[in-house]
């Protein structure tokens, strides 16, 4: 850009900004890599961003530091994921200076809630704006991706398809609106069995199921037609084939780490409990399916007018220490 030719012009144009950004969490799971250098997925993902579960992030240049500095929830933490995202968008801007980055979730972080998710979509939101660098949606969400990869997903409100893409270099492996929150206007119930940090990252998890389960290339083989299913049942806001393809989404994803060596128990007592509850309400009629990603928290899908009493089921069960009840969200935005 010809206008940061001068490193002192850059300096002085790049500014301080905000954005914000919700958690997602995928109905049609996200689990494996074919590139981890690059965050590839092994295979496409469909998700919902949520309102209630929001990361906010503030970026203050200071041409004085000599990398940048991360502060989430106010304790010092390593900035090597969040500096290899902001060294892509610096190299996009022709250069600036390094960040002061803080960050904060209003949820419990890495506990399985997808905090990353929503902490690098608003990252880039953030660093674009500081930049000045006017992205569109789909490049930003290629560039969330390589902090984490379901990030991709939390640029877009509602429903949101994430494809794996085929080109080496990433470039079409980003997320796309399927359905606004509007078309379908779903809640989702989270029960948070363990609000601490979980004992293997889902990155970690990944690459041992890959690497040593017997059932990751049927996970993997198995996911295309649940694409189609899950896209075809948001479309025609079918409740009962969404819940039938999310479940087993679930349930697969979950069975694959289970088989990796040592195996990956991401459930607690509670877990198991909250998912026995919801399929007994649903067999007594209510409208409500779970789904549960790396971690022990439960989500609960249900249509709104049940969402107080899949909550308060929820609430009742030993060992499940906060509900958070939430609608579907939009998608990243600046902060004025």
């Amino acid at each position: 850009m010809a206008g940061f030719a001068d490193p002192d012009h850059l300096i002085m144009s790049v500014r301080s900004a905000a954005a914000r950004a919700g958690a997602n969490i995928a109905l049609v799971k996200y689990w494996g890599k074919r590139d981890p250098a690059l965050n590839l997925p092994a295979a496409g993902s469909i998700s919902i961003t949520l309102d209630a579960l929001q990361t906010q992030t503030r970026l203050e240049p200071d041409p004085g530091l000599a990398g940048d500095l991360l502060q989430v929830n106010g304790q010092d933490l390593p900035s090597t994921r969040v500096s290899q995202v902001l060294d892509l968008m610096r190299a996009l801007a022709g250069g600036g200076p390094h960040f002061r980055v803080s960050s904060r979730n209003n949820f419990p972080t890495g506990a399985g809630l997808a905090s990353s998710a929503s902490a690098f979509a608003a990252l880039v939101v953030a660093a674009d704006q500081a930049l000045g660098l006017a992205l569109s949606a789909t490049r930003l969400s290629a560039l969330a991706r390589r902090g984490s990869g379901s990030a991709a997903r939390s640029l877009f409100g509602g429903f949101v398809e994430m494809h794996p893409g085929q080109a080496e270099s990433g470039d079409d492996a980003v997320a796309t609106a399927l359905a606004g929150s509007e078309h379908w206007p779903l809640a989702v119930v989270v029960a948070v069995t363990d609000p601490g940090p979980k004992a293997v990252s889902s990155t970690e998890g990944m690459q041992r199921t890959m690497q040593t389960s017997p059932y990751y290339p049927a996970w993997v083989a198995s996911v295309e037609q649940d694409l189609s299913e899950a896209r075809a049942a948001i479309l025609g806001r079918d409740f009962q084939r969404l819940a039938d393809v999310a479940e087993h989404s679930a349930l697969k994803m979950h069975a694959s780490a289970l088989a990796a060596r040592p195996g990956l128990l991401y459930w607690n007592a509670a877990t198991l409990l909250c998912m026995e509850r919801i399929r007994t309400m649903r067999a007594a009629g209510t409208a409500v399916f779970f789904t549960i990603d790396a971690g022990p928290q439960l989500k609960a899908v249900c249509l709104p007018d049940d969402a107080a009493a899949v909550a308060a089921a929820l609430k009742a069960i030993d060992g499940v220490g906060q509900v958070i009840v939430s609608s579907l969200g939009a998608g990243a935005e600046v902060l004025a």
